[in-house]
């Protein structure tokens, strides 16, 4: 099915090397590089980026 091909599962590592991760999908023809947000990252109390593994 075209659901796995257009849209993977993406992992999120914080960028403040603690370890935390997020899951999330992204639209691979809207986003072909890697993804990076800001998020939540609750060992280290704050906002940090987050990058897209691979």
């Amino acid at each position: 099915m075209a659901r796995n091909e257009v849209r993977p599962i993406i992992k999120m590592r914080s960028t403040a090397g603690t370890g935390t991760t997020y899951v999330t999908r992204k639209n691979r023809r809207n986003d072909p590089d890697r993804l990076v947000l800001r998020k939540y990252d609750p060992k280290v109390r704050r906002h940090v980026d987050f990058r897209e593994e691979r």
